[in-house]
């Protein structure tokens, strides 16, 4: 240790300013990954401070890290953020030619113009903004209902309406614009939009910036129009069908979608739960979900005999799995995925841990309530729960889409 002391360069850079240490300090950094827009917007941001006269470096420092503490420290909501926030105000915000949506390729150049005008200005209205995005993003809010709603739109992966949940939220709280409960109801149609587009991938990700920028926009120009059925009109417009929808419902969802096919499991037993019941299904530890997905005709190469027996014969047992073992009626979710594995139907069904208590499909959770009382499961038990799983699901998260 001492050799490699002794050994060691030492190199001493002089800058003229704060500023460009806080430049160089970034430009140098020692985490092992490229500069991120978000950190060279910074550095842009510390450098303004000083060439403007409006603050002192650390002060803008200062506030700049309240944003990131607003954001939280994933560098993805960060940098989503800054594009959200132009995206939704732009028309409020001083012109930038060639720059009608925030893309991470214009990002850098959008907010040194930003900055470059009135970072005084930047400041005062980023840092609100990043306070209501933050709790937008974590569902930290005073209203049990919005907040709900925003937890199940994160699940159902629909970060990329939070710019549209952004502009609502600061009109709603600098305007005293639309209620609470019109901004649940929003929330409940955007999930449903998510779980609609992230199954059949339509719309395209790459139209879903100018999606929610032209229901801001509609929202906007009519100011007296109900806002619920504005929002309405803008997904129903470019989403899926009903039929189209079930189709895919239909479908092997597992393979097409896995996390979309946890969020519909666990939608339809926590709809059923009551105060009594109640079960936390994304509970997590060591990073990882207690209640998963579990195939009830198992997905493994090789079958165990009690399923082939069941299925006919190794040739039926092949051609059922193939076709259904990931199509919605096959799977369920638990807390006990490696208790059951390969076991034949009746074990799993019965299934009990060391205290007696059952943890296989007699768990009462509801969603297994048509698969509790089978005595056999093939491939039309299979079949009539999976249409009957999918009507459920057309009708909860429906849009009014013919």
């Amino acid at each position: 240790m001492w050799g490699a002391a002794q050994n060691a360069l030492v190199v001493k850079i002089e800058v003229d300013s704060h500023a460009d240490a806080f430049v160089l300090f970034e430009s140098l950094n020692n985490r092992g990954m490229p500069l991120t827009p978000v950190d060279l917007i910074k550095n842009h941001v510390l450098a303004e401070s000083e060439r403007q006269k409006a603050m002192s470096v650390d002060n803008a420092f200062a506030k700049w890290n309240k944003i990131l503490v607003n954001l939280g420290d994933n560098y993805a909501n960060q940098e989503r953020f800054l594009r959200h926030y132009y995206n939704a105000f732009r028309d409020e915000l001083p012109p930038i030619p060639n720059a009608s949506v925030a893309t991470r390729g214009n990002l850098i150049r959008i907010y040194e113009t930003l900055v470059g005008k009135d970072i005084q200005g930047f400041f005062a209205k980023v840092i609100d903004a990043s306070e209501v995005y933050g709790r937008i993003t974590s569902g930290d809010r005073d209203n049990a209902a919005l907040s709900k709603s925003l937890v199940r739109l994160a699940r159902a992966q629909g970060s990329p309406s939070y710019v549209l949940l952004l502009w609502l939220l600061i009109k709603h709280e600098k305007e005293d614009k639309y209620s609470e409960a019109e901004l649940a109801a929003v929330v409940d149609l955007l999930t449903s939009f998510f779980v609609r587009r992230n199954l059949t991938g339509q719309p395209q990700t790459n139209a879903l910036p100018r999606l929610f920028t032209s229901i801001i926009e509609n929202i906007r120009s009519r100011p007296e129009d109900d806002l619920v059925g504005v929002v309405r009109s803008g997904l129903v417009a470019v989403s899926v069908s009903d039929d189209v929808f079930y189709q895919r419902l239909t479908g092997p969802v597992y393979e097409d979608n896995a996390e979309v096919a946890r969020f519909l499991l666990t939608t339809l037993a926590e709809d059923a739960m009551t105060k009594e019941n109640l079960q936390d299904l994304w509970r997590r530890e060591d990073s990882r979900y207690v209640w998963t997905i579990e195939h009830i005709l198992p997905q493994g190469e090789h079958l165990p005999q009690a399923w082939v027996d069941m299925l006919g014969g190794e040739e039926a047992a092949q051609s059922t799995q193939s076709e259904h073992v990931h199509r919605l009626g096959n799977l369920t979710i638990t807390g006990f995925n490696s208790n059951l594995s390969n076991k034949s139907f009746d074990e799993k069904k019965n299934r009990k841990d060391s205290q007696g208590r059952h943890i296989g499909y007699l768990n009462g959770l509801s969603l297994n309530a048509d698969v509790a009382d089978r005595e056999v499961w093939d491939a039309g038990e299979i079949e009539g729960r999976t249409e009957r799983l999918a009507r459920r699901l057309v009708a909860r998260f429906g849009l009014g889409v013919s």
